[in-house]
């Protein structure tokens, strides 16, 4: 069924303003998924935080214009689906990466960190990005580290004359 003008309009605006709040974006041929499928991959991509619509390549191209996004309006071909991640830089990526392990026929054209356009080739990079609360256990360790080594070295010569005391007392107990 086509789409009204005043619908693509609509769905250029919602797709701009979704764009313009975002901080990485996909693009991906789905050609050959089913509607089971396709559903299957919705309901992952609404489960992680991600905006993910199927956009004809015009309306695409129009809805990417004045974003971050731009840069990826010349690999925007064929049927191609849209994702967006706002807060995690890494859930369009890893939705669109765990979902293709198990069906083949969805393939990332072109992403897009930054203002700038990255290869297909660096999905598994940018899905293996931590997660803010995976980034904030990694600083917190780092941060904890010296002092959980101070702590150590301090309590060493107490343990150390403990250890001498008791071995000293079991010698002449023997």
């Amino acid at each position: 069924m086509a789409l009204r003008l005043e619908d693509k309009k609509a769905l250029v605006k919602e797709v701009n303003a979704v764009a313009g709040d975002s901080v990485t974006a996909v693009a991906a041929e789905y050609r050959g998924l089913s509607v089971a499928e396709m559903t299957e991959l919705r309901k992952e991509a609404r489960n992680s935080g991600v905006y993910m619509r199927v956009v004809k390549n015009t309306l695409a191209r129009r809805a990417v214009e004045g974003t971050e996004f731009e840069c990826m309006q010349e690999t925007l071909k064929g049927p191609i689906l849209l994702a967006f991640a706002k807060d995690d830089p890494g859930a369009a990526a890893r939705v669109i990466k765990n979902f293709a392990k198990e069906h083949d026929a969805l393939q990332a054209v072109s992403l897009s960190a930054g203002g700038q356009l990255l290869p297909a080739s660096d999905l598994a990079t940018l899905a293996d990005l931590p997660t803010l609360d995976q980034a904030r256990a990694m600083l917190l360790g780092v941060m904890m580290a010296p002092m959980t080594k101070l702590a150590r070295t301090l309590a060493e010569p107490s343990a150390m004359l403990a250890r001498t005391l008791s071995a000293r007392g079991s010698q002449e107990a023997a």
